[in-house]
């Protein structure tokens, strides 16, 4: 059973083969309602007809190329499973970096405002709000199919979220955060990868952002310090070459404290500054790297 679905998937889509027998598993224990671990003891039973045809039909949707989480409509991140339609992106773990930044310099003591922009299925959002329920978390989000499925995220993991609809910060006129956290489209419109594997099937407006990649980065950069306290934190997730030139235009509008933070991997995933003014939280050099 588990061999069979694993091979098809790994000379479809050119997998490694642990990751194709992973991708099987989970397959498998969707179409046969049951846990993965299940399937360790039991890999080789016999399927039902009713069992082998539901196999079949979710072996053959990955086999043309559709992302596993868009398949079982879920994916987990920050220890919380999240739904997942093709109107959101697919969370992914480096985006977790951002959401302990944000939790690791959120004010400790007192009222806590926090605003995701772009929020998609609502996962930083709602992850926050999970974490420090005491903290007041916005959410703004430009595309209405996107927004139902947050709400109904929140809703199912009993987050408090005040969500709302919008370009980035139109419509926060007078509103000011101790943090704002967003995972923006980063990739360049002309970038190949948006061609490959689930990139694909995600949608395109949350990914692509002008020639390099930088167009959103710009526009959350240039605003966000009308919208911050003063000892406000703007952090962004951007892609692993991007550092240096958000770092630049941290600078250029005179955030202090600018920094980017490595993911897992070591990669340069998040940049962050405090609002060009007096009474940051923290002293972290600028330009460094932190792991």
């Amino acid at each position: 059973m588990l061999e069979g679905a694993a091979r098809r998937i790994e000379a479809a889509l050119q997998l490694e083969r642990r990751e194709a027998r992973l991708e099987a598993r989970v397959l498998a224990a969707r179409a046969l309602e049951v846990a993965p671990a299940w399937l360790l003891g039991h890999d080789r039973d016999e399927l039902r007809p009713a069992q082998a045809a539901a196999l079949e039909t979710l072996v053959a949707r990955r086999e043309a190329g559709e992302p596993v989480a868009y398949i079982l409509e879920e994916r987990e991140f920050h220890g919380h499973l999240f739904r997942v339609t093709r109107d959101v992106l697919i969370p992914r773990p480096d985006t977790e970096r951002l959401v302990e930044a944000a939790l690791e310099r959120g004010p400790t003591q007192g009222p806590t405002r926090a605003l995701d922009l772009g929020t998609g299925s609502g996962c930083i959002a709602i992850s926050l709000a999970l974490a420090r329920p005491d903290w007041d978390v916005w959410a703004v989000e430009r595309s209405p199919a996107a927004l139902v499925v947050a709400r109904d995220n929140a809703r199912r993991l009993g987050a408090r979220v005040r969500f709302q609809e919008g370009d980035w910060f139109a419509g926060l006129e007078g509103q000011a955060f101790d943090l704002i956290v967003s995972n923006p489209p980063y990739v360049a419109a002309a970038d190949s990868h948006l061609l490959q594997g689930d990139l694909r099937h995600e949608p395109r407006s949350a990914l692509a952002s002008g020639p390099e990649g930088l167009d959103d980065l710009s526009r959350l950069i240039e605003g966000a310090a009308d919208h911050l306290t003063e000892e406000g934190w703007l952090m962004l997730e951007h892609g692993c070459h991007q550092g240096d030139a958000c770092r630049v235009l941290l600078n250029q509008q005179n955030f202090r404290k600018v920094s980017t933070l490595a993911d897992l991997a070591g990669l340069p995933r998040v940049s962050l500054g405090c609002r060009p003014f007096k009474g940051c939280r923290e002293s972290l050099q600028h330009t460094r790297i932190h792991t």
